[in-house]
């Protein structure tokens, strides 16, 4: 026999069961992991990883001497958020690479964490009542926009490593205002946290099982009954892997994506283990010109017609006037080497190629700038994509290996690498080696 309806259409069996809990409960939040202590070691890593990302982060930015002019600046609106804004140097050569290789490296192995770290604070998002105490009210504050604005700029930093950036509106502003505000609450976040952080993993070294937690500005005596984050007893929900297990795991998956990564700032095999790197996959081609590119020729739409020999021209301007060279007459100038390497915003970089052409301060020097060279504003071809014009400082003009490259690796540019001639600088992000170069204009910007 079927069980009796009772009125209204609900089973008795029903309506006596308890109504599952709401996000809003600690019952809901069952899970035997969460903890002060499992928090405080994933914060503890953030706390060093995230100041090293802002840190980079900034110097990317200063790197494109975004004060020099408007061109080079994607912020024009920063204000005194480019207070620390500096001329960016030559040396050493590999500056560039290594900052921004950090930056975006870091920034891929840190999301496991970021993720656990989330996850291992999540109750707290829901918890009633929204505020306490003033002290309170501010934790809660910075912990909404932490957790939105670090999903913002791990999100959007991602989609432009690996998609040519995909989100609405332009990557830079919206990455640095971003990390602004991200950094701004980590840090309100991580201040009025590092009382029990610090307490937390003082007990671990300890070997002390309680935690010790923070409420209301202060911290409390250890145990899991003032602990918001341990599931309530008696009922926790099943353990599926301990806690120092979940950590190595949050561990696993960074040095996971650390080794896919990584490889793109080296050469070799190391650099086909790069499978979730920035534009992963093999290098264009093989040979001189068979390495990394940003933007091929034909999606900057470069024609063949625009850069053959007999029909393009270099037009150079400076306090003189102006000439205009072909390549051949460039090519009769005196010839230079430099070693150095490329490096993209995106994170991957090359070796050092060996670039062959004239030196930009030769290049002044035509034009009547002759013992200080100046600062010079370069020209692309290129008709798609950012940065077809873009500045030089003087102290980049003068550097004896910043060169307008004809040659690499003993061998013509390819189109794809900038035929017949761009320019390269030591330390200079690779948007500023301007490829297709048509005009130079040495003076003040």
């Amino acid at each position: 026999m079927g069980r009796r309806p009772s009125p209204g259409g609900v089973p008795a069996y029903r309506r006596d069961m308890p109504a599952p809990p709401l996000p809003t409960s600690p019952d809901f939040w069952r899970s035997p992991l969460r903890g002060a202590r499992f928090t405080s070691l994933l914060g503890l890593v953030l706390l060093v990883g995230v100041t090293v990302l802002f840190v980079t982060g900034l110097v990317s930015y200063a790197a494109y001497n975004p004060d020099l002019s408007p061109v080079n600046d994607k912020t024009p609106d920063k204000g005194i958020l480019g207070f620390y804004l500096f001329a960016w140097p030559t040396d050493p050569p590999w500056l560039y690479r290594l900052t921004q290789g950090v930056h975006v490296t870091l920034g891929v192995t840190l999301i496991p964490v970021l993720l656990a770290k989330l996850w291992s604070v999540v109750p707290r998002l829901f918890a009633l009542p929204p505020a306490r105490s003033l002290a309170h009210a501010l934790e809660r504050i910075s912990l909404l926009l932490l957790v939105g604005g670090g999903l913002f700029e791990f999100v959007t930093g991602v989609l432009n490593i690996q998609l040519d950036y995909v989100f609405p509106g332009s990557f830079y502003p919206l990455h640095f205002y971003g990390a602004w505000v991200f950094f701004a609450a980590f840090a309100v976040h991580a201040a009025l946290k590092a009382p029990v952080v610090v307490r937390n993993v003082r007990r671990l070294r300890q070997g002390e099982e309680k935690e010790a937690v923070e409420r209301d500005g202060t911290v409390l005596p250890p145990g899991p009954e003032t602990d918001d984050l341990v599931a309530p007893d008696p009922d926790p929900g099943p353990p599926t892997v301990t806690r120092k297990g979940a950590l190595w795991f949050v561990g696993g998956g960074s040095l996971l994506l650390f080794a896919t990564t990584a490889g793109r700032g080296f050469d070799g095999p190391l650099r086909r283990t790069a499978l979730l790197a920035p534009h992963g996959g093999a290098d264009p081609g093989s040979g001189p010109n068979g390495f990394q590119i940003n933007k091929t020729a034909a999606y900057a739409g470069i024609t063949t017609a625009e850069t053959d020999e007999d029909a393009w021209r270099l037009v150079v301007t400076g306090r003189t006037g102006t000439v205009r060279l072909s390549r051949a007459r460039l090519a009769r100038l005196p010839l230079h080497s430099s070693a150095l390497p490329i490096a993209c915003v995106e994170g991957w970089s090359t070796s050092d190629q060996w670039w062959r052409g004239v030196r930009l301060r030769d290049l002044a020097a035509l034009v009547g700038h002759d013992d200080d060279p100046p600062d010079v504003f370069v020209e692309s071809l290129q008709r798609h994509g950012a940065f077809r014009r873009a500045a030089l400082r003087a102290n980049q003009v003068a550097d004896p290996r910043s060169l307008l490259a004809l040659y690499v690796n003993g061998e013509e540019l390819s189109a794809d690498h900038g035929y017949p001639a761009r320019v390269v600088v030591p330390a200079a992000p690779g948007v500023l080696n301007t490829k297709w170069v048509a005009r130079m204009t040495f003076g003040d910007l």
